[in-house]
Order: C-alpha cells, then sequence, then structure tokens
C-alpha cells in the first residue's frame, strides 16, 4: 500500500534542540534509521518547508534519490484573515501572535525590539497570546513605563483576526538552528493575509526567504540596539509604501492558502494512485 509521509518538522532535531533527546544516542539512531526508511519507501514525501528539503537530501541523498517531494507549508484560514477596511493605525502598535513562552520564541529579542520602537512615544505595543500575561511581562524584564505601554491579552479563536487587523506591524522571533528549518509558522501566514508587514530573523524554515521575495518585512541581524534601530529604520520605510498591503495579502495567499494546500496534497495524492490504480482524486 502506498503511503505518505508527512513531515510537518524536523522532530529528531527539535527533541536534541529542546535537550529531550542526544544526539548519537541509542534512541538517537533508532528515530533517524527510522526517519530513513520511511523517507525511503515513502510514495510521496510532504516538507513544511524548502529549508527541510534541503538539509534532508545532504543527509539522505539515497534515500531520497527520485524521490516525489512536495513543499506545503502551514495553511491559514484567509477567508477570515483579510485586511481591515483602514489599514492606518494610528497611534502605531507593534504586536506579537501566538505563544512566546514555548521555549522556541526568543523573547530577548522581542524585549530589545519593543524597547528600540519605544523612542516612538506614541507607539503601543500588544501581545496577543494564551500565555499568562503576568509570566510574561517578568519574561520581557522591561521597565515600567515601557511595561505599560504593553497589552497582554488572549482572543477567542474565531476572533483572533480582529486583534490584527487593528495592528500596524507583527513580530516574530524564533529560536534559530536545524531544528527550525522544519518550521512554518501558522502566525506569519495569519498576519500576511491580513495585509501587515512581518519583522522577523533568519534561520527559521522559509520565514526569511518569503520575507525578501515579496518585500512583506524586514529581517533584524540580532539583538543589539544597533541591529534593532537599523530594522526599525528599513521598517519605516516599507510602512510608508502604498502596495505594501496588497503585497502581504498576495504572499500569503500564494504561500500560506487552504486552497493551495489542499490542491497541492490531491496532486500529490493523484499521482501516486492514478499510474497504479487508475485513481482519479476529485476535489
Amino acid at each position: 500500500t502506498p503511503f505518505i509521509f508527512d513531515m510537518r518538522a524536523l522532530w529528531p532535531e527539535e527533541l536534541i534542540t529542546a535537550g529531550r533527546l542526544r544526539r548519537g544516542s541509542l534512541l538517537h539512531r533508532g528515530m533517524a534509521w527510522a526517519e530513513r526508511t520511511c523517507l525511503r519507501r515513502a510514495a510521496g514525501v510532504v516538507s513544511l518547508t524548502h529549508a527541510a528539503v534541503d538539509h534532508l537530501q545532504a543527509v539522505y541523498p539515497d534515500a531520497l534519490a527520485g524521490q516525489r517531494i512536495r513543499v506545503i507549508p502551514t495553511c491559514a484560514d484567509l477567508e477570515r484573515f483579510v485586511p481591515a477596511a483602514r489599514q492606518v493605525v494610528v497611534p502605531r502598535i507593534y504586536a506579537c501572535l501566538g505563544t512566546v513562552l514555548s521555549g522556541w520564541f526568543r523573547l530577548d529579542w522581542l524585549a530589545a525590539f519593543f524597547q528600540a520602537a519605544a523612542r516612538d512615544s506614541s507607539a503601543q505595543f500588544q501581545i496577543v497570546t494564551r500565555d499568562d500575561p503576568q509570566q510574561v511581562r517578568a519574561a520581557l524584564g522591561l521597565g515600567p513605563e515601557l511595561q505599560s505601554r504593553i497589552s497582554i491579552f488572549a482572543k477567542p479563536s474565531q476572533l483572533v483576526h480582529e486583534a490584527v487587523q487593528a495592528q500596524s506591524v507583527s513580530v516574530m522571533f524564533f529560536t534559530e538552528g536545524l531544528s527550525k528549518l522544519g518550521s512554518s509558522p501558522t502566525r506569519m501566514g495569519e498576519v500576511l493575509g491580513c495585509g501587515l508587514p512581518v519583522v522577523a530573523n533568519d534561520g527559521v524554515g522559509d520565514v526569511a526567504h518569503i520575507i525578501t521575495k515579496y518585500r512583506v518585512g524586514v529581517l533584524v541581524a540580532d539583538a543589539g540596539e544597533v541591529a534593532m534601530q537599523a530594522a526599525l529604520t528599513e521598517l519605516e520605510v516599507l510602512l510608508q509604501d502604498p502596495d505594501l498591503a496588497k503585497r502581504c495579502r498576495q504572499a500569503a495567499e500564494k504561500v500560506f492558502s487552504l486552497s493551495a494546500g489542499t490542491a497541492a496534497y490531491r496532486q500529490l495524492y493523484q499521482d501516486i494512485l492514478a499510474p497504479v490504480y487508475g485513481v482519479s482524486v476529485q476535489g
């Protein structure tokens, strides 16, 4: 029976990064064997990112020789996450969406960015998350004046888009490295779907590639004050672009749309089943 090996992310590498698995241990070798076997025997392989595919092809060249591989990123509900009728937000709201206490999020970078952006005395800050607000504030470690300008709150899933639509820009900094090459942040698709630009770091899946290719955000080099100020200067120029919201939306539709994702899966099943069973996979 043909099967599809849907990678999602580089799970063994994530366990190693989290300190839950030791590289070279018996368990790690067993997981690597299972991964290699699935890659070789699958009728098709699905990855969330092109970056993960490049890594897998370097690690398992023989297993992936001639393999059918498709990159299908995490999909977002772009019927709900749409641009607001009015894009200008006054005062400017620098925001962050999703969990920040997962261990994968760079809260130190977020705090540094907020600190740099706070030079605009009218700027406001939001973190829309289900994480405990007090724990988030404590982890940020910012002074009382800036803390008073930060709102941390949760929204029911069906209302998250309303919070995003009221923001100016969304910030997302993740721990970079080998384990994150397979990551495709859902929040990025949702933010872009609402026509907002993204401030992020390199080394996380295809995030940097998407930002650069579609010109929908800014990449930050490090958590230093110079890098943060440089990113804010670049962001200010970007926000003056009248076509920015349109480009963000188009990027979301191109990369993260549910219709594109389902179409890609349907075609993969068709490619696998039609030659063997003569099956036509209907939409």
